[in-house]
């Protein structure tokens, strides 16, 4: 029996005023596919999630969920108007007995559900969308860039999650490593055309460099032809303009052929070149220690960083990491111990969140009004690593197109801003190059790059990141915070870090927090002593043991049919399954709701 998609997307076209972005695409998601959606930055993944997840309507085609689907969508930017906290709008939709689940992703995900909405970070929102995603179980999920703005905790238990889910997904990130552990096929989207190879991620940049070597061998086959029939045309028309209108129209047809075909983007051309050399000694760190308020962030760590040197800081959010790297630096004081700054430094800094970017500069101002950038006298040109260029080619260098260079920054994507941000920086040269969270919304390609460019550079490199396979690949030293004050180092990158860590329980290591979930009206007589989620699953229990023991007695009055078996033995096959899936279910609810009964009495 055929299965019925979950999604059928069916000859699609969407243009937004230009060039079309899809034209004619179609696609299907099945049960149970697990898919990376993959393509360069601008090459329309967002926009194509946004139409699946009935956002944006396509100029003409047709989105179809199957008969009872339900689709869910990780919003980049929710709305949470009307939501007092970040709790409120987790469980808005979600049954009392659903509650629970917005808890515990709320403690994988780390976000506070009593944090106003008002206060509330971009990423705390964010967070608190993929929490009510997760809760709602839909059976499919659309996940947009959702490792943005979680540590490598986090990622971890969203990857576990998302491997136990029965839940089909379709998933764009910018992390291989999560890409390689979940996804079972991928969808590759390029210049408005999506293939799909049922592979994992691990296969995709062969299958691509594939695809592009057999893209050029067909242009260059195609280039030819038009040089020979060109040359006829020329040499021999004349002649037999009666006989050949034919070849010139094929001729014709020819050239519309290639100027149809959509040119690939490049790469950024991006170059980095380390300024005159430092000292042996960068940076001397003795017995530095930091704290805010009763938190301690640092207890005392010593460490030497010698010319050359690659060295990460990884750990979760808000254990100091940022802080840490501003002590080595000597951005901001330790409350005891020295740094002492090595000689000849000059310092690269590339900030996470963007704070160098002025939202409403242009590009072309946030190049030409940087003191250290601008060439005395002509606002059209940079200074780029010594050498005088004009702003838009600059531009063009890092992937912007001319129209772009009078845009507001405000006007760009993420990734868009990470590569503007990248060119500021790579036009200086320096010798310590300091990067807070730089892969953030890169796409594959320019990640690519970047990790090529540092580890070609000849200074030191100070690194920030939650991507552990980039940090596999630049880092040679890696500082691990574990939020207890205490900054261990490591020889070689993240799995190196993991095969070297002692062995820590996951209950030990990360205790479960206290739930500050909004309090739903119930009639509930539970007893103090219970936690938020044990108090609703108490409550909800019940109703679960009932509903169990109907369907197990209409699964066992089903099965007391004693011909079933050679009538329909498929449905007496599945019938029997069930009738063993809900037995067990039945009894693990059972030991639950004793377990919990007996807590809540004590």
């Amino acid at each position: 029996m055929a299965r019925v998609p979950l999604l059928q997307v069916n000859e699609i076209s969407l243009t937004f005023g230009g060039d079309p972005v899809f034209d004619d695409l179609s696609l299907i998601v099945q049960p149970g596919d697990r898919l990376a959606l993959v393509g360069r930055n601008g090459s329309g993944k967002s926009t194509l999630m946004k139409v699946m997840a009935g956002l944006v309507e396509p100029d003409r085609g047709e989105i179809v969920a199957g008969p009872g689907i339900s689709v869910k969508y990780m919003e980049q930017d929710p709305d949470l108007t009307g939501f007092s906290t970040l709790g409120d709008f987790a469980i808005d939709g979600l049954e009392t007995s659903e509650m629970y689940r917005v808890e515990r992703a709320g403690q994988g995900l780390k976000f506070d559900p009593a944090r106003p909405v008002g206060i509330a970070s971009g990423g705390e929102r964010r967070r608190a969308a993929l929490a009510r995603l997760m809760a709602s179980e839909p059976d499919l999920m659309l996940l947009d860039e959702p490792t943005n703005h979680l540590d490598i905790e986090a990622i971890g238990w969203l990857e576990s999650e998302l491997r136990a889910t029965r839940s089909g997904f379709v998933l764009i990130s910018h992390d291989r490593a999560f890409l390689r552990a979940l996804a079972r096929a991928t969808l590759w989207i390029d210049r408005g055309i999506v293939r799909r190879q049922d592979k994992g991620f691990d296969a995709f940049e062969a299958w691509r460099d594939t695809t592009w070597e057999e893209e050029d061998t067909a242009r260059h086959k195609l280039n030819r032809k038009i040089k020979a029939e060109a040359r006829w045309a020329v040499e021999g028309i004349s002649a037999r303009r009666k006989r050949n209108q034919g070849r010139v129209r094929a001729l014709h047809a020819l050239r519309a052929e290639r100027a149809a075909q959509i040119k690939r983007q490049g790469t950024a051309d991006m170059s980095l070149e380390a300024g005159s050399k430092s000292g042996r000694k960068v940076i001397e760190a003795r017995g530095i220690t930091k704290a805010f308020g009763n938190k301690t962030i640092l207890k005392p760590f010593s460490l030497t960083v010698k010319r050359g040197d690659r060295i990460a800081l990884v750990g979760p959010n808000g254990v100091g990491k940022t802080t840490l790297l501003n002590m080595l630096i000597g951005k901001e004081k330790p409350d005891l111990g020295t740094v002492t700054l090595g000689s000849n430094l000059t310092l690269a800094i590339f900030d996470q969140t963007r704070a160098q970017l002025d939202p409403d500069a242009t590009l072309w101002d946030s190049l030409t009004q940087d003191p250290d950038m601008r060439v005395s006298g002509k606002s059209d040109q940079v200074m780029v690593r010594g050498q005088p260029r004009h702003v838009v080619g600059y531009l063009k260098d890092f992937l912007f197109d001319e129209a772009q260079a009078r845009a507001p920054v405000r006007s760009l994507s993420g990734g868009e801003k990470a590569r503007l941000l990248l060119a500021r920086i790579l036009a200086q040269t320096s010798n310590l190059l300091v990067l807070d969270e730089p892969t953030n919304d890169l796409d594959v390609e320019t990640l690519d790059l970047l990790q090529d460019l540092i580890s070609a550079f000849e200074g030191t490199v100070l690194l920030v990141s939650h991507d552990r396979d980039f940090l596999d690949r630049v880092a040679v030293t890696t500082i691990v915070m574990e939020g207890d004050g205490q900054a261990t180092v490591y020889a070689g990158g993240w799995s190196d870090y993991q095969t070297q860590k002692p062995h820590i329980k996951a209950d030990e290591k990360t205790p479960r927090s206290k739930s500050s979930l909004p309090k739903p009206q119930t009639k509930s007589t539970v007893k103090p002593g219970l936690s938020f989620t044990e108090k609703h699953r108490l409550e909800a229990l019940p109703t679960e043991i009932d509903r169990l023991t109907v369907e197990i007695g209409k699964l066992e009055e089903l099965l007391s049919d004693p011909d079933l078996f050679n009538r329909e033995p498929v449905k007496f096959r599945k019938a029997t399954e069930a009738l063993t899936e809900r037995q067990e279910k039945l009894a693990t609810s059972e030991d639950e709701w004793l377990t919990l009964a007996e807590k809540a009495e004590d």
